[in-house]
């Protein structure tokens, strides 16, 4: 059962999904130190990660998918949330810099068009971010926390199928080594499991982090959409 924005907001509002938020938000810093005057974009359930880019960002846009529901973003402003059909995203080509794609394919599974549109969105010089629940790891099995919910994968399984739809992976990382336990103990010393983990079996951490670029052919042809355009986009190249 895919979980609900709604759900999905409770769980990170919970001291359990606090601490699960900075281990997080820790990667995806470290793989992107900085996205100023960068257009970025947030696909499946990645509100709790968009604010850090916001601030500097030139623009910062939730998407969530129609599976889930969609709520406000950002809390105290104006909405920059839509809830739109994967496949169909409303966006001109080659209008996003960077893309984060979490809660998202354990539940919809790898869907080709999907990755087609945000291929078309994202520019030539583009990356995006596929985090998903890591199959080798403890959090797949926490049923009681979104990790432990739909299909895991591995980092290869992941790679592959990016290679497959004209990405490159760049980078793979892990992240959250710390038990899915509930105990308050266990959930305070999350950074010392994170750094141990980090050196003694780095395989094992509960999410797999892909970063991937756009792999340019000539003459791949794409679908044109002008609504909820980003301004002054950059029309899409010709075919050399």
């Amino acid at each position: 059962m895919i979980p609900s924005a709604y759900q999905l907001r409770d769980f990170y509002k919970s001291f359990g999904g606090r601490i699960v938020h900075d281990l997080i938000e820790d990667k995806i810093k470290s793989l992107w130190p900085s996205a100023h005057q960068l257009r970025v974009l947030g696909g499946g359930y990645a509100a709790p990660y968009l604010d850090n880019f916001a601030h500097g960002s030139e623009r910062t846009v939730c998407v969530m998918f129609k599976g889930q529901g969609v709520h406000h973003w950002p809390d105290n402003s104006h909405n920059a949330a839509c809830l739109c059909d994967e496949a169909d995203l409303p966006f001109e080509t080659n209008s996003v810099d960077r893309i984060l794609l979490i809660h998202s394919l354990e539940f919809t599974g790898f869907l080709k068009p999907a990755f087609e549109e945000m291929w078309r969105i994202l520019k030539s010089n583009g990356r995006i971010i596929v985090v998903v629940p890591n199959r080798i790891g403890l959090w797949a099995r926490a049923a009681k926390t979104p990790f432990g919910r739909g299909t895991p994968y591995t980092s290869g399984q992941v790679e592959e199928f990016l290679r497959e739809n004209l990405f490159i992976p760049e980078r793979t990382e892990r992240a959250l080594f710390v038990p899915p336990f509930e105990s308050t103990t266990f959930l305070r010393s999350a950074a010392l499991w994170e750094k141990i983990g980090q050196k003694i079996c780095p395989a094992m951490g509960g999410l797999v982090f892909v970063e991937a670029s756009k792999q340019i052919y000539a003459g791949k042809g794409v679908k044109h959409h002008t609504a909820y355009a980003l301004k002054d986009t950059a029309s899409a190249p010709e075919p050399v």
